[in-house]
Parts: C-alpha cells; structure tokens; sequence
C-alpha cells in the first residue's frame, strides 16, 4: 500500500504544465454523461456550492481539520428554505384550472371556481414531473390554501412559470412577468403582499400563457432556514488550479499545511470500457509547509441531490462494507426508471456511491446537512437532501505527502430507451455486472489507470499545441472531457455502438444529427467507434423503415428517450450534408471503406437527394437555427456540395465508377457556379440573392480537411482575409445579421486558413472569451462577440469540434 500512494504522489505532480494557472468559465469536477456531471462555476472551489451542469446544486464539499482548526477547501453552503406553503414539487396539492377563457373575475376571492378541473400540481408539459398535463397556450389556476398566521420573518414567493405570467393574491396583482422561469424563483414578498395574507383562507389566482416549447406552473411560499449552530470554519487558501484533458488539479494552503486536490475523470477513448465507468477519483494529497507535524482530519461530503432532480425529492442512503471498500450510497425511494425526459433535467433514478478502502482511520456517516467531523453519527437514513460524509483521519502529517483517494461512482440501472427498449449502461450490458465489485476493481487498476490518464494528458496537450499553439491547446484540454460527457455509451440490440448525444440547453434532444457533425473532430482524431456511435442510430432510423424521408432525421428524440424524432422541424440539407461527410471522415480515419458499404444505399438516397435539392436550397432551417429561416444560404450550399464531394470519393473508392463519374461531374459544375454567384467582391456572401452580407464558410473546410480539393484554395485566401478585417474582442460574429457566434465553427473556419498565424489570429479571440466571460457555466459555444456574454447553449458536445486543427493534421496526406 505504501508503494501505491507513493506512485500516487509522483504521478499527480507529473504533469509539465502544472506550474500555472488557469482560468476556465467553469471547472469540471466530476464528468461522465449528461446526468453524472459535477462542475466548479467560481475560480475559487471554496466560493460556491458545485453545480450539475444545469446550474441545480450538486453538492461536494471538503474539509481539513488542522490541529483542531477547520479549513473549508471545496464547497459552500447554499441557502435552504422552510416551506410556509410547500409547492408541487415538495408536497402534493390540489387546485383547480381551466385551459378556456373564464369570466373577467375569475381572479377574486369569492369567485365560483366549481365548474373548473380539479389537477395536481405542477402543471406543464414535461413528462415525468408535470403531475397534470398542460399542453394548450393558456391556463388559468386557483390555489386555495389556509393560514393559521400572518407573522412571517422574510416569506418568498416560490414560483415556476413558463412563459408569461400574472400572479394575484387574494384578488390582488402582485407579480407578472413577460418571460419564462423554467426553475423556481424566490420573490421576496413586499410588505404590501404580505398585507394581502390573512389569517384563515387565502387564494392564489395566476394566469400562464405559453407562448412555445416548455409550459411550466407551480406556486408556493417559504422563508429562509434559520442557520444552524457550526464551528468555526475558515476558507482554505486556494493557490492554483489546472485543467489538463483528464484532471482537474487544485493547490491549497489550510493554514500549517498544504492540500493538492485532484479530480480524475478516466474518460480514455482509446479503452471503452474504461471510457464507459462511471466512476471518478478525488485524490486529497496533504503535507506540513513548516516543517513540523501536524494532526489532520480529512471531511469530504457529497449531497444526495447528485441522484435526485429537485432536493425536495425522498432518499434512501446507507454506508456498508464490501470487498475491502467503505462504502456509501444514496437514490430516490421513488426509483422512476427513465419516466422523465426534457432538457433541464437531473437523474433521479439509480444509486450515487461514494467509496475508499476500509480502514480504522476512516468512518464513513449521513447526515441531513453538511456537518463534518461529526463522531456518533448515523449510518443509514432516509429523508430529503442528505449528505454522505467520509471521514478520514490522517493523523500525524509531516512534510512527506499523506495520501487519501476516494470515488465517486453512479448505477443508472438503465440508461436510455432505445426505441422502445430500456437498455443498460455499456459496463453492464449483459445485466450481469455488479457496481460494488466495478468499484473494487477501478480502486485495484487506479495506479495503471492514472498512467494512461497522464499519457492522455501529454498527448492531447502535445499534439492540440503542435497544431496551433499555447492558447488553442488550452481550448482542446476545456473541451475534451465536457465534449466527451455529454454522450451516453451504451449498445444496441443488435450489438451495435451507440453514443448518444444531449443536446443541452437547447432542446434535450438525444442524438442530434447537427449536434454530432460539429462535435465530430475530436473523435474522428481519437476514436473513430465512438462517432459510428453517433451515426448508427440515424442509419438504422432510416433502415429499419421507421423513418421513411428521403433524408435524414434531425434527432432520435428528447433525452434519454430515443423512440424517434421529437424534433418539429426537419433540416433536410443540413442533416444529409451531415451524414455524408462524416461518414466520409470515419472511412478516411479507418483506411477503409467498410462503414460506406455497409450504408450505401441509405447514403446514395441522401446524395441524390442533395443533387437535387443541396445546391440552391430554399427557406429551411439549418444547424444555425436560432439565427431564423434563411433561404438560398450560401455556407447550406457550401455543406451540400461537400457532401456530394465526399460521396464521389467513396463510389471512387469502392469502384462504383458510374456514380463517381455522376458526382464528380456534378461537383466541378456547382463549385464553379457557387463561386460565381456567391461571389461579392473581397468575400462570398450569405446568400445568393442578398450582396453587401458575409458569413463564415465554416463547412468548406472538410473540402481542405479530406483532402478533396474540389474549391480552389484562392476561395479559403480570400474569406480568411476578409474574416480577419471583421473580428471583435470575442472574436468573429457568425454572419453579418448580428454579433454572436459559435465558436466552434470558428474553429473550423479558421482551419480554413493556411498562414499559422492568420489560424491564431482568429483562436485568440475565442481564448479571451473562455478566459474572460462572465458567464460563468461549462463553456458556451453561442456568445456575444463584443460583450463576451454567452447567448445560450452551454455544457454542449459540439467542443469537441475544436480539435479540427488537430484532425486536420492527422489527415494531411491520407
């Protein structure tokens, strides 16, 4: 054991770059998949709670205990709240509602409300949490509650709506809003509205109008938690952290002795099993910084919100023992295995497990706060927001580093749906695994494991460096493990890989074919499998008969559900454009042309398709979709005649001539004809009809990128020199309607260029963004380019498109 945390100490302080800092939008802690995903959203972790990726608290905190001192290195409360009038989500209740106009009164107290339905709250149209479904655009409810007393501290308002609202309290208006609050927001209650409470009976009138998408409504009231008595606790200094492609790594000082606290995510493409694990390790590496001994304690406390969806939900925790771990684990005492379905959405299924090796110097305990270093505390409890603690006593520390790993690891049980069929995570895919002995075995294979982490770390590092510099290397190692966690692993039942996509914070799709091409780069250049994973799904949409297009589908529907697309729209350009050239790619990185025959005649549908429809396209909808409807889009065309390109390449390969010679044709014709009345003076204009407008050509660089060489390279040179003259702060605006932009496709467009220093000149803006946004979330791709405040979208996959300099050169030559 000794020669274990020995090699644990060397490899930890093993990484070349380790000696700055870095800043990041957010850190990531814990990633896995869309639901098990742990973020840091301040540059201090001791500044704030740690957070799901959808903002929700997922709580870690960590404490040491230093000669009787309390130093708090990770983690913050948060505030909690007594329910005065639980909401729905909290406690079931009854109101009444109409989805038709009601009479000009409806909102007062003595209003005759008998006619109108009676339903449980929430209302909305969320499946799985709405507990009465509302889908029409208007709803009008009545909450009839009872008060024994009006003297209340400090009362909020606990209110969920989606979108426009008007609030009346005993037939007075005392909130409206012309927006959506798709989480609760706490309103402070005036003195005014606190006048409109009485004793006895009160009614809570409110009026939604949804004007599109998600239809929320829910009402409560509550007031702050009195705060409970605590020692003395004192914030750790936090000296520096580093983000690396499989670690996050803090350095502390708590007071008379420094702290190293690394968090490792194994997320290594080239092992899929290892890949697959959902488990992480938090190393706490601890010694004296004045040369003399210290007593030391270890507390670090995870939150069963980790394994509910809102903290109002009821858990079940224990700690036990099992082959040689201490182990605590937490999950709803409800269990609704893949019930709900949506975007901003926490699992609340399966099991949390927080795990170390026995021992009589560690205790592991529940409480119902975080309280560490408690003594007599409990070992299994069931109630609402619990924390389980792990409790190591380090004893005497000198300056010759202590070393204390612990995991944290999640059992979904089932994964996804997948059309119609629940299916398991890919470490148990046969139902046979155990969690508790996956846990014993990723504690045994830690050292190796950490090895191929740091080799991971050097490769990524190394080759995103070599490709384009310090500040763009730095964008790869932010995006590796976020692009990465965003998908789920699992197989078909066919035997098939599938890497399953969210689309988060955008709609909750699964598997968005416009979500995986911009993400593909990084996979292409690291583990092609996994981007078969991302198409077989579509492919075996359009092969089974259940979709009958004669192109591709936009999604296979609302995470985690894949039973079809849920989308309303479809991108018949986009998404065949899409297909096609990433199954181009996957051949290229492969040497061979195996996945292109396998598919062939779903991709010549697609093809013919494009021939005919791709060039000139009319109005649709693209990948860049929250920029409107556009029609004859020149970067759509771009994308189309790409495809068509790649598609010759395959029939060139695969010795089908006569369509090579067809598509080849075609090609050389559109590439000629696109240049001409694209063409604007110094660049090429966003569409075909509308000169004096510009946008970045972002798709033409699979033309360079696949060696296809069909546009001439004077078509990159002069939209690089002109992109250049039209940068802000934050970097390069997406098109001339607006200022925002994507950064992945800045990214690619900049691979357009063939000047190093013109490809810097464009990253650099997109580095700045990352270093100083203050939107403080997993890294956005849809930000204001002068403000540097991110539009939407955030913890997104399509990062993972930042590695197309990389990829670039991975194909150069192929």
């Amino acid at each position: 054991m000794k020669a274990f945390f020995l090699f644990i100490v060397l490899a930890v302080f093993a990484h070349p770059c380790f000696s700055q800092s870095q800043k990041a939008p957010a850190y990531p802690l814990i990633t896995h998949d869309p639901y098990f995903s742990i973020w840091s959203t301040t540059d201090q972790l001791n500044a704030s709670p740690t957070k799901h990726w959808t903002g929700n608290d997922h709580s870690l905190t960590g404490f040491l205990k230093v000669d009787g001192e309390i130093f708090q290195f990770m983690g913050a409360d948060a505030p909690s709240f007594d329910a005065i009038l639980p909401a729905g989500d909290e406690e079931s209740y009854q109101a009444k509602y109409t989805e038709v106009q009601p009479a000009a009164d409806w909102m007062s107290e003595g209003f005759d409300d008998r006619s109108w339905q009676s339903g449980a709250a929430p209302f909305g149209n969320i499946d799985g949490v709405s507990k009465t479904i509302w889908r029409s655009r208007n709803i009008w409810m009545r909450r009839t509650f009872d008060s024994n007393t009006t003297e209340f501290s400090a009362p909020l308002l606990k209110l969920q709506y989606d979108d426009d609202v008007n609030v009346y309290l005993n037939g007075e208006l005392i909130y409206t809003a012309g927006c959506c609050a798709g989480k609760y927001r706490l309103l402070p209650l005036t003195d005014k509205m606190k006048s409109l409470l009485k004793k006895g009976r009160n009614v809570f009138a409110i009026h939604v109008v949804n004007t599109g998408g998600g239809a929320l409504l829910d009402v409560g009231i509550v007031q702050k938690s009195a705060p409970s008595t605590q020692q003395i606790i004192k914030l750790a200094q936090q000296k520096q952290v580093q983000i690396n492609a499989t670690q996050t790594i803090y350095d502390f000082t708590c007071g008379k002795v420094d702290l190293k606290l690394t968090f490792t995510s194994p997320l290594l493409m080239e092992d899929l099993d290892l890949l697959a694990r959902p488990i992480s390790y938090i190393t706490a590496e601890v010694q004296s910084n004045d040369g003399k001994v210290h007593q030391v304690l270890l507390s670090l406390g995870a939150s069963t919100d980790l394994a509910t969806n809102t903290n109002a939900q009821q858990v079940s925790a224990k700690v036990f023992t099992a082959n040689g771990l201490s182990l605590s684990k937490a999950g709803t005492t409800e269990q609704a295995i893949l019930k709900k379905k949506g975007d901003d959405l926490r699992i609340d299924w399966g099991y949390l497990y927080v795990a170390t090796a026995t021992g009589k110097q560690v205790h592991q305990y529940i409480s119902d706060q975080s309280k560490p270093f408690q003594v007599n505390a409990i070992t299994q409890k069931t109630g609402k927001k619990l924390t389980l603690h792990t409790l190591v006593n380090l004893d005497a520390v000198s300056s010759k580093p202590k070393t204390q790993v612990l995991m944290l690891g999640y059992d979904d049980l089932f994964a996804v749906q997948y059309f119609g069929q629940n299916l398991r995570p890919w470490w148990n895919n046969s139902g046979t695994e155990n969690i508790e002995q996956l846990l014993a075995k990723a504690w045994k294979e830690y050292p190796s494991m950490l090895k191929k982490c740091l080799a991971t770390n050097q490769m990524i590092r190394q080759e995103a460096l070599k490709a384009g510099g310090e500040e763009y290397a730095e964008l790869c190692e932010l995006a590796y493990r976020q692009s990465i966690s965003a998908h789920k692993l699992v197989k078909s039942p066919n035997g098939e890989t599938l890497f399953l996509s969210k689309e988060n914070f955008s709609n909750g799709s699964i598997n968005t074919v416009d979500v995986t091409y911009p993400s593909a780069p990084l996979f292409l250049a690291y583990q092609p499998e996994l981007l078969k994973g991302m198409l077989n799904g579509i492919f075996y949409y359009s092969e089974s008969g259940k979709w009958t297009k004669p192109f591709a589908a936009h999604d296979l529907g609302t995470y985690p559900l894949a039973n079809g697309q849920t989308y309303p729209e479809d991108m018949p350009v986009e998404e065949c454009g899409n297909m096609i050239i990433l199954t181009a790619a996957i051949c290229l990185a492969e040497g061979t042309t195996d996945y292109a025959k396998k598919h062939w005649p779903t991709l010549s549908i697609w093809a013919d398709y494009l021939s005919k429809e791709g060039f000139d396209p009319t109005t649709q909808l693209c990948t860049d979709d929250f920029a409107g409807h556009l029609a004859r889009n020149a970067n759509l065309s771009a994308k189309a005649i790409v495809a068509m390109e790649a598609y010759a390449m395959l029939a060139k390969k695969m010795g089908d001539l006569p369509r090579y010679t067809q598509f080849d044709e075609i090609c050389k014709g559109y590439v000629s004809k696109w240049q001409s009345i694209a063409e604007d003076g110094d660049h090429y204009a966003l569409t075909f009809d509308k000169k004096g407008t510009w946008s970045q050509k972002y798709n033409l660089v699979w033309d360079k990128v696949l060696n296809l060489n069909y546009f001439p390279s004077t078509v990159f040179e002069k939209e690089i020199k002109y992109y250049l003259s039209k940068q802000n702060e934050y970097g390069l605006p997406l098109d001339s309607r607006a200022n925002y932009t994507k950064s992945d496709w800045v990214v690619w467009t900049a691979t357009l260029a063939n000047k190093q220093q013109d490809f810097e000149a464009l990253i650099q803006p997109m580095s700045h963004f990352a270093t100083h946004t203050s939107s403080r979330v997993p890294l956005s791709d849809w930000h204001d380019t002068k403000t540097g405040k991110m539009i939407g979208f955030q913890a997104r996959s399509v990062v993972g498109g930042y590695f197309m300099k990389v990829l670039e050169g991975k194909f150069k030559g192929k």
